[in-house]
């Protein structure tokens, strides 16, 4: 069965976020139609991320439990799943940090860019992600919020307001592992903080954590928990020193922390997102040499077992290095899939699919997304 995206839900909640490699945004109507298929009140996002599927989520009137080990992650999760307070309140902060006037500070020295009478980038051959006039913007901004009396949540709002505009003044191409040799247009423009798009009134309390996923299982219970790894890479070239996830946004976690780190490389990533190790069980794509089998599938096994959950909708890419006849054996020995849905971005369609050996084929294909719902044994 063959449908167009976007066709077979009939309310797509507003949501908003970064540019993200693993963002879900194309395929949100699928996810939000499998999980309201299901009787669940209560949703574990245990892989947040942006959290555009916590924010939908919330929007439709299910209690969220979102987590992610990215800071970023948190403060937006603060911004949109534990503010209660109407968008209206921060209106004249938003105002006096637009208002701020520009400074040099450390952002501009290390990652603000001239843009020398067009294309060209500083003179001294490194890339910048902005130009100067924005990170002189980003240096008084990042002050003025730490020197303001702000509650945690009132902090949170303010810095994913000011996350969500460099990212549209930015020149990078959605990651901050490597920056566009021309200047992109819109890193011309000159950045304004919007108040974010609130969720106010909130439906019920909801619960936002920075923690290590298996911590998050043993302590909360839901009836359902959405899972999307960060796979490893299905690369057979790719060399054990790639760059992860922490390094391809290690900028965001710099400005929330306001830390001022030790640099490296071109990029000019913090020290502590160097490539030496995964920084996620589930991107380690060797195999245990005890078991033979991929350490992220391991993971995966371990996650679905003890998820204190009736029903698991996990997400499996076929770039994820976790193979798709390995996935398939652990989801058979966990559960009943009740429902199975493949998503090919590059043709814009999905289709539901009958749950057989036949799908470890199909999920070799590039661009393939497949969703999971899972009943618990």
């Amino acid at each position: 069965m063959q449908l167009s995206l976007f066709k077979d839900v009939a309310f797509l909640p507003e949501t908003e976020g970064i540019k993200y490699i693993g963002s879900k945004l194309k395929i949100m109507p699928h996810i939000l139609s499998l999980i309201r298929s299901t009787d669940a009140k209560t949703v574990l996002d245990g892989f947040s991320g942006t959290t555009r599927i916590a924010q939908a989520l919330a929007r439709l009137g299910y209690q969220v439990i979102a987590n992610d080990v990215a800071v970023w992650s948190k403060v937006f999760g603060e911004c949109y799943l534990l503010n209660e307070k109407p968008p209206s309140y921060y209106a004249e902060l938003i105002e006096h940090l637009n208002s701020l006037p520009p400074k040099w500070g450390w952002f501009t020295e290390h990652y603000g860019g001239f843009p020398n009478g067009g294309d060209s980038v500083q003179a001294d051959g490194l890339k910048r992600p902005w130009q100067v006039h924005n990170t002189m913007k980003l240096d008084a901004i990042r002050e003025e919020i730490d020197r303001l009396h702000l509650s945690q949540i009132e902090k949170s709002v303010l810095l994913t307001a000011l996350i969500l505009a460099l990212d549209s003044v930015d020149n990078t191409v959605g990651h901050h592992a490597s920056y566009l040799r021309r200047w992109a247009p819109r890193s011309y423009r000159t950045m304004r903080l919007v108040v974010p798009n609130l969720i106010y009134p909130q439906c019920c309390e909801h619960y936002v954590y920075q923690k290590d996923i298996f911590e998050v299982i043993e302590e909360v219970e839901a009836d359902l928990a959405y899972f999307d790894p960060p796979y490893g890479s299905n690369n057979k070239l790719m060399p054990s020193s790639r760059v992860r996830y922490a390094a391809y946004y290690h900028l965001w976690t710099t400005i929330i922390l306001n830390d001022k780190p030790a640099l490296f490389g071109k990029a000019r990533r913090r020290e502590d997102t160097r490539d030496t190790k995964a920084s996620s069980v589930f991107e380690e794509f060797r195999r245990n040499p005890a078991t033979g089998r991929y350490v992220a599938v391991e993971a995966i096994e371990r996650l679905l077992r003890k998820a204190q959950v009736r029903y698991i909708l996990l997400s499996y890419s076929s770039g994820g290095r976790a193979t798709a006849r390995e996935i398939y054996e652990v989801v058979q020995s966990v559960g009943r899939v009740v429902k199975f849905v493949k998503v090919n971005y590059r043709k814009n369609v999905m289709a539901q699919m009958a749950w057989t050996y036949e799908w470890i084929q199909q999920a070799e294909e590039p661009h393939q997304e497949f969703l999971f719902l899972i009943e618990k044994a």
